[in-house]
């Protein structure tokens, strides 16, 4: 299933994922810190997205109270729940 997800409070304003049975594919970021956004993608492929959750809720990034990470996990919560409500 694909997901977009408009980001709050960060440098990313979109992140659109595939999920697959509860597992992450296809991330990517719109706007942000390209090379560590790209990077975090790559890390978090093949990923269940629980432990995305659990891994990155709650990363800040300097004095925001979120980051691209954290906005990721929301996304994948947004997603899990579209998810099994289908």
């Amino acid at each position: 299933m694909n997901h977009t997800y408009k980001t709050k409070g960060t440098c990313s304003s979109q992140i659109t994922l595939d999920l697959e049975n509860g597992i992450v594919k296809n991330v990517q970021f719109t706007g942000g810190c390209n090379g560590n956004l790209k990077a975090i993608a790559k890390l978090v492929e093949g990923m269940e997205a629980q432990r995305v959750i659990d891994l990155l809720s709650g990363n800040t990034c300097g004095f925001k109270s979120t980051s691209c990470g954290d906005q990721l996990a929301c996304a994948l919560k947004e997603a899990l729940a579209a998810e099994s409500a289908s």
